[in-house]
């Protein structure tokens, strides 16, 4: 960037930096910056670019379009049609963040808010905590049904939002070149990892190990022996709630989702397998489930919430259809492999473009693991982190190694 930089092209660099922190702690904020940054963009003359995944994208967005205009319940799909436009995200970050000192804060910002959302989820804690014991009942069964939010309305969006900033965090300590205060960031991830812990989500347990395997392989391969040694302490230094909810992976018990993912995971393959090539259309599955229970399925049903698939492959395959479904696992899979390439044409060393490359990744990996139980990317506020992530790690593979803008800028963190 130039000393000469208009005061629009400013203006949408710091416009979409401002809609991709603020997903943290509200999406009406974010978006109405997103909208900004969009109009700036378009004002300045910049033009509007695409990562390399595009071609995926776009054909996974007609897919949805497509679906969505031959279910014949347009209503009911809109607010998926809607949220379309959350992946101007993608458009805005990558066209106007060309900035590596900004892209460092961006993520050392999302750092600090996750820190004071964990710091807020961990009074939930102790408040909830205090209620079980007022109510002198089963704690585990209270808290399951009323676990931490932080800023958000939900445990789940709020854990996933605290693992990608706890993966990104790790991935800068790791393997970003002069980090600074280096004892804060480490406090701030320890504050982080324990939010997630104590959200009890535990789809996002498994998918936050799986992120911190990857960035450990290659950071200290060695160091990956101790990982099972780290959950057998973490385990016995948990309060009861916790432990109770690792042994759940296990041996569940009545208030659990174990069972009730049984029943969403065979109805959606029903509803697949009647609807291969366009599915039920966008939010088909919310409102024609009980078409499709299996008969052999107990009344009442097990307690959980039927309003989609807790699946992100079984909900996009029944929704839009099958071939819709892999352009996402395309889109998907060809960010990981754009990234590793990347990597694999590094020289050695800490870098900017190898923290942001090993974060892309393992944020692709936790997505994908907990995609398995949760529909993680028909949560906004989740999308909305996991396209900034992506663009970034785009945009380090453009950027020369370790540039820094010649115009005055703040001081690397």
């Amino acid at each position: 960037m130039e000393q000469t930089e208009a005061f629009p092209q400013r203006a949408a660099r710091w416009l979409a930096f401002g809609s991709a922190v603020a997903i943290l702690f509200s999406i009406a904020a974010s978006q109405i910056l997103l909208a900004l940054a969009l109009a700036a963009l378009l004002f300045s003359g910049m033009p509007l670019r695409l990562p390399r995944i595009k071609l995926p994208l776009a054909l996974f967005l007609l897919g949805t379009l497509i679906a969505w205009l031959a279910s014949g319940e347009m209503a009911a799909g809109l607010p998926q049609i809607r949220k379309i436009y959350v992946f101007c995200e993608l458009l805005v970050v990558f066209s106007a963040m060309r900035d590596m000192v900004l892209i460092r804060w961006l993520f050392l910002t999302w750092a600090a808010f996750g820190s004071i959302a964990a710091g807020w989820g961990l009074v939930q804690f102790a408040q909830k905590v205090q209620q079980a014991r007022l109510l002198n009942g089963d704690r585990y069964s209270f808290y399951i049904g009323e676990r931490i939010t932080g800023f958000m309305s939900h445990w789940n969006t709020f854990s996933a939002q605290e693992m990608f900033a706890l993966i990104m965090l790790g991935s800068f300590l790791l393997f970003a070149p002069g980090v600074r205060k280096r004892p804060l960031w480490i406090a701030s991830a320890g504050l982080l990892a324990l939010a997630v812990l104590l959200a009890e989500t535990r789809a996002v347990w498994v998918a936050t190990a799986v992120a911190s395997l990857y960035l450990i392989w290659f950071w200290r391969r060695w160091l990956v022996l101790l990982v099972p040694v780290l959950i057998v302490v973490v385990y016995f230094l948990s309060p009861g709630v916790i432990r109770e909810r690792f042994t759940s992976l296990i041996r569940p018990k009545e208030v659990d989702s174990n069972e009730f993912r049984r029943v969403t995971r065979r109805t959606g393959l029903r509803m697949i397998e009647a609807h291969p090539l366009l599915g039920l259309g966008p939010e088909g599955p919310r409102y024609h489930f009980d078409d499709y229970v299996p008969e052999d399925v107990p009344h009442p049903r097990p307690e959980g919430w039927y309003g989609h698939l807790h699946n992100i492959y079984l909900q996009y395959a029944a929704e839009r259809g099958i071939p819709t479904m892999l352009m996402m696992m395309w889109m998907l899979l060809q960010i990981i492999y754009d990234f590793w390439r990347g990597l694999r044409a590094l020289p050695g060393g800490p870098s900017n473009r190898r923290f942001l490359l090993h974060g892309g990744i393992a944020v692709v990996l936790a997505t994908l693991t907990e995609g398995l139980a949760e529909y993680n990317l028909g949560d906004s506020e989740v999308l909305t982190m996991f396209l900034v992530v992506v663009a970034c790690g785009y945009l380090s593979l453009e950027l020369d190694k370790e540039v820094v803008a010649a115009r005055p800028a703040p001081a690397t963190p």
